[in-house]
């Protein structure tokens, strides 16, 4: 790393210098130079006095060296400093980087020690934020225990367009298991007193089978295993949860009585609206199915069967899904937006209830819906009482739709208005709004949300009497304000719709 030059006239230097992950053979040459030439060695440790940092760099350490061992005041045990733990550290880190600093301003150089790599969970960068804007400084990098991990299991980590994810431990269980879920691979460091809420969050991620376990790597006492057989009571803090590399690693053979069917909504355009959970079970299916345009926006992943399908064989496609998991497969039904609103959830459970499938696990998994996604880029239009109704008559007679649409446009609901119009159907946009009309305002505003999230996106709105059912399409979702609904242009031009949360009494 390039030192960080600063105005420090006969000021030392100081240098961060990773030792990489115990095994001293492991250290890198430039870390050997920089220990030899300093005249102080510094490293953290716990109050028993004992630094695995100074135990890892132990035979360059000369006896004409001067240590400064930093001493926590606490480590994870409570403390009666009126700021609380955070306050003990604040002070602690403050007054060694005051020790540092006396050795610098005195001409000396100094070398912190760190375990592993510097600025990667290490100690030394708190000395790095308090004294590198003020002494000419030098990182240098070290083995992490993240790739000494990896190497000591001899499986890949991650590969081609896999994601790794770093974790603390000390994360909250239901924050590691979303992202336990959604990732590729992932490390989870800090166990020890934290590993039974990690255990727990690789068992509820689903990811527990795949998970290894690595104790000290490349230091006296290495242990490897199964994450799954770990003694709880047995981790200590210098261990890791490790999640390798999918691509190429064996799957489990199918077998009749454990498949399962999950039908999983994937938002109204791309990643950024998938959640952890559905993330998660995509990843882990082996089989995904769905219209061809939905399995489009579905991460290919080696190993895995996509089956794509048109949109008009709903039945047909839920059928096929339901007999893979009968011979043992686990099943991603994907769908648009939420797979319980007009979409597959409804047909997957209903072919499910069949006498044939009833023994097959069916879960639903929800997604964002378009009218969330539009009403959330307009505003806030569905902030109060709203109904949700479908435009297409080709599954329901327009009469039962036009009776709908009058009840709710009496009730004073706003309206979310899916499947407005297609090629095959371009008259019941302008029914909906001349019946509408006799209901609302002319004025009222009305939300065309095509294309959220895509590159293709457009969200305006217009007023009830100027909708044009020629600018809409099945790609398009509509929100029809109530009486109450506010159409405000603020003071950067923007327009919002938004419906009060309060409506006046009678």
């Amino acid at each position: 790393m390039p030192e960080q030059q600063h105005t420090t006239g006969g000021a030392g230097r100081l240098y961060g210098v990773g030792l990489g992950p115990g095994d001293p053979a492991l250290m890198t040459v430039r870390a050997v130079e920089v220990i030899g030439e300093a005249d102080v060695v510094a490293y953290h440790s716990a109050r028993h006095g004992r630094s695995i940092a100074r135990s890892i760099a132990e035979r360059y350490i000369r006896p004409d060296h001067i240590e400064e061992a930093l001493v926590y005041p606490v480590t994870t045990e409570t403390t009666d400093h009126p700021g609380g733990y955070r306050g003990a550290l604040d002070e602690f880190y403050a007054e060694a980087a005051a020790r540092l600093a006396a050795h610098l301003d005195a001409g000396r150089t100094v070398a912190v020690l760190a375990e592993g790599d510097p600025l990667f969970y290490g100690s030394y960068q708190h000395m790095h934020k308090r004294l590198a804007d003020r002494y000419v400084t030098e990182v240098v990098p070290g083995v992490t225990s993240v790739s000494a991990a990896a190497a000591r299991l001899g499986t890949p980590l991650v590969e081609a367009e896999e994601v790794l994810t770093i974790l603390p431990g000390t994360l909250p269980e239901e924050e590691l298991t979303a992202r336990l879920a959604a990732t590729d691979s992932a490390v989870v460091m800090k166990l020890g007193r934290t590993f039974p809420a990690v255990r727990r969050a690789f068992e509820a991620s689903g990811r527990l089978p795949e998970a290894r376990y690595v104790e000290r790597a490349t230091m006296a006492g290495e242990r490897t295993g199964e994450l799954a057989d770990t003694d709880p009571e047995s981790v200590p803090y210098f261990a890791v949860a490790v999640l390798p590399s999918r691509i190429d690693a064996p799957r489990p053979e199918p077998v009749p009585g454990r498949g399962e069917v999950v039908v999983v909504g994937t938002g109204p355009a791309g990643p950024l609206w998938l959640t952890p959970e559905t993330r998660g079970a995509l990843a882990a299916a082996d089989d995904v199915v769905g219209y061809t345009t939905y399995l489009d926006r579905v991460p290919v992943r080696p190993g895995q069967r996509r089956h794509g399908s048109d949109n008009k064989v709903e039945s047909e496609r839920a059928e096929f899904a339901l007999d893979l998991a009968r011979r043992g497969h686990r099943v991603a039904v994907v769908s648009g937006g939420d797979p319980g609103i007009f979409a597959m959830a409804t047909a997957v459970l209903e072919v499910a209830s069949q006498e044939t499938y009833t023994d097959i696990p069916v879960r639903v998994l929800p997604g964002v819906t378009a009218a969330n996604a539009a009403a959330a880029r307009a505003g806030a239009p569905l902030g109060h009482d709203y109904a949700t109704i479908s435009l297409s008559d080709r599954l329901k007679p327009w009469e039962v739709i036009a009776e709908r649409l009058r009840a709710a446009a009496s009730a004073d609901l706003v309206l979310a208005l899916y499947n407005p119009g297609s090629r095959s159907r371009t008259w019941q946009v302008g029914k909906a709004r001349d019946l509408l009309l006799e209901h609302r305002s002319p004025d009222t505003p009305v939300v065309l949300g095509r294309d959220v999230g895509r590159p293709t996106e457009s969200v305006r709105t217009v007023r009830l009497a100027d909708l044009d059912p020629v600018e809409v399409d099945m790609r398009t979702v509509l929100v029809v304000g109530s009486s109450q609904t506010r159409w405000v242009t603020r003071g950067d031009g923007r327009q919002i719709v938004w419906t009060p949360r309060r409506y006046p009494e009678a």
